[in-house]
């Protein structure tokens, strides 16, 4: 190879060392460049190989020139972003894998390195995604790692990912301490309760998690609890699983969610259900018009006066899944009003037929108390009338000052965690009391009381009718003067609508959250506050009440209000005779929907179902807006016996849907739900 001559300019001290005179030294590339080399090693200076201008001071190829104005570190400098990482919590066997640091070359020069782990084995590195072993300068790079506990001890596990870096100062870092904690999930159990369709489902997590209960007849399962949480390491988590049909072989699973991410699930556990008790043997016929869909869920029922007494779910075939029986006589009580609570246990009432407190007092054995019980139907928490009114005797609310005789009809829970119960008292009343009774003999009246009951069932605002009612009405069955069988919460301004059958009323009351003074700020009905519109006055109000809802998102201002007009006595303009030739029946149910304005104080007819005579419901029922946009309404009392429950489509022409035919006994109230754990749709 030619060899190549450079004419080069170099300063004295670098002639000095090298041998040379003051003026121009013409050398061979290769010699010099050694030289060089061998020099700048002690002075800590770099020779370009290279430069990309010729620079005044420089002489010949520019390839090789060197720049004695610059000079540039050798030193590989090199950082991590951390010197630690947690994988935190894993199950055994499971992998994790997860960035865990990165490498950033700041030096000039390639960086080399072969990382390796040290320590306990459940650590791996995942070379695909991982550093390789060279790292241009200004580059960056991820080191990823594995993590796979094959045995649940030690615990923390712990390893050192050490990085290995070549030619780096002495001093830098170069390694990260790696560590993670596992854990097996233990098995979890499955037992009987007290409810012969309910297991108990219990798991506790290694970690921090979520479970939710798949459940089926097979292990395709199909329907799934609600989910419930721990939110601490070794905590128990407790779900009953209810929605089963009896005497039925179940499978069922956990499928947890830890917070972390990991998901799993328990192994697989068989249940077989026990038979409905003889007392709750459920009787019913349903029917789904072709073509047409019902809203998807299942029924909730309030039975009474017939066999069974107490509480039925049923999904929409009639199949009974859950039941909680009349606890006491059913000759001396039975169970009204229940509600599913945003926590999956049922609030009721239970008590005599409210009438019967102007009989004296309760017989012995007669249970007469508010409950809440779980899916198991076990009590959560209770109080009785005689509790009830020992707490009153010490309250300082402005109307407490009052003995209850007997919880009926309804309850209603608040979403602050109270509950609004209903419950009456008896009043002597003649011209000269107060409130006087002036149109009738001196009698006994019966009359209503609400009572706001706080998170520990203590009484902390009361609404006594006698108080703000006139007695001198009592348009039917009197002196059961009031017969208030429903109280409905108005979201929007915390008031009260509360349905009085014996008025063939709906009041709002003004409650206020509590704060309010308990005053009527309208009546709905015949004789009441708001003009009707798109109907006939009076026929077309509500008479005998039962049930009320809101059927618009709003509950105040301009908004929707059905309720169950059972029709018991009915009033007809001057000059109709009901059931005479060309006249309307006598005794004939509605479901009426209105749009209720409270500044216009009008009534204003969106939806008006007039039924058939045979469909005429003595007592009882209810109506609500399906979330299909369908109204479901139950016709608690038919002439002929039982009960029957429509889902109708909400049109001038109503057409049925589905429809379920009770026999033996009275759906007091029928509900759609979505399933037996709120929230959660089957």
């Amino acid at each position: 190879m030619k060899s190549q001559h450079l004419s080069l300019k170099i300063p004295l001290l670098l002639c000095a060392l090298v041998g040379c005179g003051a003026g121009n030294v013409v050398a061979n590339a290769k010699s010099f460049r050694a030289g060089v080399s061998a020099i700048t090693a002690n002075l800590g200076v770099v020779i370009a190989s290279q430069v990309v201008d010729q620079t005044p001071g420089f002489v010949g190829d520019s390839r090789t020139a060197y720049d004695e104005r610059k000079t540039y570190d050798k030193t590989i400098k090199v950082s991590l972003s951390t010197h630690a990482f947690n994988f935190g919590d894993n199950l055994l066997n499971h992998t994790l894998t997860e960035p865990v640091v990165v490498v950033t070359n700041r030096g000039r020069e390639h960086l080399l390195m072969h990382p390796r782990l040290i320590g306990n084995q459940s650590f791996s590195i995942a070379s695909a995604t991982s550093c390789g072993q060279r790292l241009a300068p200004g580059a960056q790079c991820t080191m990823v790692l594995n993590y796979t506990p094959t045995a649940s001890a030690p615990n923390p596990q712990r390893a050192i990912l050490d990085m290995d870096f070549k030619g780096v100062p002495e001093g830098t870092p170069q390694t990260v301490a790696i560590s993670g904690i596992t854990a097996a999930l233990p098995v979890g159990q499955v037992a009987p309760t007290d409810n012969p369709q309910v297991a108990l489902y219990t798991i506790t997590l290694p970690f921090p998690g979520t479970v939710t209960v798949n459940f089926g007849t097979d292990i395709n399962y199909g329907l799934a609890t609600w989910k419930q949480s721990t939110s601490v390491a070794g905590g128990t988590v407790n779900i009953f699983v209810a929605g089963m049909q009896a005497s039925t072989t179940y499978h069922m699973q956990a499928a947890v969610a830890f917070s972390n991410g990991i998901m799993t699930n328990d192994t697989d556990h068989i249940f077989t259900t026990g038979a409905v008790p003889a007392s709750m043997h459920f009787s019913a016929t349903t029917t789904t018009t072709p073509g047409m869909s019902p809203q998807p869920g299942l029924e909730l029922l309030n039975v009474l006066n017939g066999n069974p007494s107490g509480v039925v779910v049923t999904d929409l075939s009639g199949n009974v899944l859950w039941t909680y029986a009349n606890p006491g006589n059913a000759a001396l009580n039975f169970i009204d009003g229940v509600k599913m609570l945003p926590d999956g246990n049922f609030l009721m009432t239970i008590g005599r037929s409210s009438g019967t407190a102007l009989n004296g007092p309760s017989p012995a054995g007669t249970i007469n108390e508010m409950r809440e019980v779980n899916l198991a139907g076990d009590t959560v928490r209770s109080i009785s009338i005689a509790g009830l009114n020992a707490a009153l005797a010490t309250a300082t609310c402005a109307e407490c000052n009052v003995t209850l005789d007997v919880f009926h009809h309804d309850v209603e829970p608040l979403p602050n965690g109270h509950w609004l119960v209903l419950a009456n008292t008896t009043l002597a009343l003649s011209s000269t009391t107060t409130p006087p009774l002036t149109n009738t003999a001196p009698t006994t009246v019966l009359g209503d009381v609400i009572v706001d009951l706080d998170q520990n069932l203590t009484p902390v605002w009361a609404w006594n009718e006698f108080n703000h009612l006139d007695p001198d009405r009592h348009p039917f069955f009197f002196p059961d003067w009031t017969h208030t069988n429903s109280i409905l919460y108005s979201n929007d301004d915390g008031n009260i609508l509360i349905s009085i059958r014996h008025q063939n009323w709906i009041l709002k009351i003004n409650y206020a959250d509590g704060a309010g003074d308990g005053s009527i700020i309208w009546h709905l009905g015949e004789g009441g506050d708001f003009t009707l519109i798109g109907g006939t006055d009076p026929t077309d109000w509500e008479y005998a009440q039962h049930g009320p809802a809101f059927f618009s998102p709003n509950t105040t201002g301009v908004f929707s209000l059905g309720v169950m007009d059972n029709g018991d006595d009915r009033m007809f303009p001057s000059g109709v005779a009901c059931g005479s030739a060309g006249a309307p029946p006598c005794l004939y149910t509605t479901v009426p929907i209105w749009q209720i304005d409270e500044g216009a104080k009008t009534a204003t007819f969106l939806f008006h179902q007039k039924l058939l005579a045979n469909l005429y419901s003595v007592f009882g029922g209810n109506v609500d807006m399906l979330s299909n946009g369908n109204v479901e309404y139950d016709l608690c009392a038919l002439v002929a016996g039982g009960s029957d429950i429509f889902e109708v489509t909400q049109d001038s022409t109503p057409q049925t849907v589905w429809n379920m035919h009770v026999y033996y006994t009275n759906a007091y109230r029928a509900f759609r739900i979505s399933s037996l754990y709120p929230g959660v749709q089957w």
